[in-house]
Formats: C-alpha cells, structure tokens, sequence
C-alpha cells in the first residue's frame, strides 16, 4: 500500500511540475505575442508593456557581403513603429521553440515580416525573457534579416 502511495504523490507531482512549465510556456509566448500585437497595432505602451527598461534590440545582418551587427534602443524601435507609414507593420511568427528555467525563458521562433500586403524581409527572432514581478519580460530580442527564402 506504501507503495501504490509513493507512485501515486509521485505521479502528482510530475503531473503539476509539467502542468506549471507549460503555463509558463504559454505566458512567454503571450508576452511576446504581445510585442508583436502591439507592433500591429502601433500601440507603442502595449510593446513597451512587456520590454524590460534594460531591454536590448539587435539585428545581424549582411550588408554587400560583410557581417553587420546593428544596436537599436528600444526607445528607438518604438518611436519608428509609432511614426511607420505606409501600411500596417506586421510580423508573422511560425515554429516557435520555448525553453524556460526558473525565472529566465529564451524563445527562437521564424518570422517573416509585411509592411501592409507586401512582404518586407523574413529571418528569426531569438528572444531572451524574465521573469519579474510584473510577468515575464523581453530582456534581449536578436533577429535576422533577409529577403531570400522567405515564406509567406
């Protein structure tokens, strides 16, 4: 009887240690999701909502054929989706992996990118999250960029 106990608490507490982490895994991606609803939207303090005030942006890239890595404050980026004109900026996530450990989460996740109706670039985001007392937020977001490639 000790035994079909000890397998049954067991059990128990796998069951809510997986149940946990995926409801993590849920929240990471609504935070990020987020972003990219805000972005949508041009809703600047829903995004800025979910960045860490130490946040980093950055972009590695290839420009004629050398390397480029590019920092852009994240007061920067938002001022840019606030002033975009020309259609609804409109970044389209596909294939995410989520990993989560405590309070740190990183997210890798495909995209491609529209401005309006017309495919802009695609690549992949590579997102750093963590936790705060506020929700999880989005401490380090690196993308790459290119034209070639690209679903739609």
């Amino acid at each position: 009887m000790r035994m079909i106990i000890a397998t049954v608490g067991w059990i128990l507490v796998a069951t809510a240690g997986r149940l946990a982490a995926q409801n993590d895994e849920r929240e990471v991606l609504a935070a990020v999701q987020q972003l990219f609803d805000g972005m949508r939207a041009q809703d600047t303090a829903r995004m800025r909502a979910v960045l860490h005030p130490d946040a980093r942006l950055l972009s590695a890239g290839v420009r004629e054929g050398i390397p480029v890595v590019t920092v852009v404050s994240p007061g920067r980026w938002l001022e840019g989706v606030a002033k975009a004109t020309g259609g609804t900026l409109d970044e389209r996530l596909r294939n995410p992996v989520v990993q989560v450990d405590g309070g740190l989460a990183s997210v890798w996740v495909e995209y491609t990118f529209y401005v309006g109706e017309r495919m802009s670039h695609c690549g992949v985001d590579a997102f750093h999250l963590a936790r705060t007392p506020e929700g999880w937020r989005i401490v380090d977001l690196a993308d790459t960029r290119r034209r070639e490639g690209c679903q739609p």
